[in-house]
């Protein structure tokens, strides 16, 4: 009875936050959008959303065919013949080349407004299972493939007082997971990043978002479940598998309205008010509902704490008894 009266009363509170959400402010008509991790999943979908807002969008990935294949579609979905869509095939943890090529789009496309960083990749396993090579590719891509175009892009925005960063993170960035420790620790990283650098940029009107998209139904997420323990995957299954244009659309307006957290579904929003601890806040609505729902919040990740623990220690017991 008591949990179904928190599970209420935390319902309640989501849809009022929901509903009271602030329109976005800005506009994206004109503007420049750089995402990197575009040619697929998440952003290739906020690239496409982008173009229907009327932006310029450019996307940034290794796969030169991928690349080729995202810019035809997302040209499809331009409202006027002004758009430009533009494609860069460049490794994003190398800061000399993302350097030059932010230095080259602005002059050839323009200033940019945005920049959305989605470029990831998700090895599953245990610590001791992963090899050098895995452990720097994990590190490269999730956290210097994201903090070397922010460190690239802030001077500008500085100089122009005026920007978004978007960080796309994971869920996993808030609780750490079975089979997930080099990924999470990436993911931990950014919103470290995220915090800080929020403190540093703001007294510039540049805002920062921290995206934490669950378990998306991405070519990137096929490509995880390859290596995923059971352990994980019993885990997983309890949140169930978001829609990447839901996502996408959701951390685009929460961006534009200069929120910090973009979270996606009910879950989503659970994990991220437990976990609010010390980050930035946009509104004060937020912050009370935050200090009404924390206690209650705590009992219930007890609960779910437990029974994770319950699925690694019946998946240990069934592996030493074969």
């Amino acid at each position: 009875m008591i949990g179904f009266i928190i599970i209420l009363v935390i319902t309640i509170l989501f849809l009022v936050l929901k509903y009271f959400k602030s329109p976005h402010k800005s506009s994206l008509k004109g503007r420049h959008i750089v995402v990197t991790g575009g040619s697929s999943g998440i952003g290739k979908w906020v690239a496409i959303l982008g173009a229907k807002r009327g932006a310029h969008v450019t996307i940034i990935a290794r796969n030169a065919d991928k690349l080729e294949d995202a810019q035809k579609e997302i040209k499809t979905f331009c409202i006027n013949e002004e758009q430009k869509i533009t494609k860069v095939s460049v490794d994003v943890s190398k800061y000399g080349d993302i350097q030059h090529i932010f230095h080259e789009l602005e002059e050839t496309v323009g200033p940019i407004f945005m920049l959305v960083n989605c470029a990831g990749i998700a090895i599953c396993g245990k610590l001791e299972d992963f090899d050098e090579q895995q452990i720097k590719q994990l590190i490269d891509v999730n956290f210097l493939g994201t903090l070397y175009p922010v460190k690239a892009i802030i001077p500008k925005f500085k100089e122009r007082k005026e920007g978004i960063v978007v960080l796309t993170a994971s869920q996993v960035a808030l609780m750490g997971m079975y089979g997930y420790s080099v990924y999470s620790s990436c993911k931990f990283a950014l919103r470290g990043l995220a915090e800080s650098l929020q403190m540093e940029v703001k007294p510039y009107n540049i805002s920062v978002t921290l995206a934490l998209p669950p378990d998306t139904d991405t070519p990137g997420f096929e490509l995880e479940n390859q290596t995923k323990p059971i352990e994980t995957k019993l885990i997983s299954e309890v949140a169930g598998l978001a829609k990447p244009e839901q996502v996408a659309r959701n951390l685009i307006d929460d961006a534009l309205a200069h929120r910090f957290f973009s979270y996606s579904g009910f879950e989503s929003y659970i994990l991220t008010t437990l976990c609010v601890g010390m980050s930035p806040f946009t509104s004060f609505l937020d912050v009370i509902v935050q200090a009404v729902l924390l206690g209650p919040l705590r009992l219930l990740s007890v609960y779910y704490i437990l029974s994770f623990n319950y699925i690694v220690k019946k998946c240990h017991l069934e592996k030493m008894n074969k």
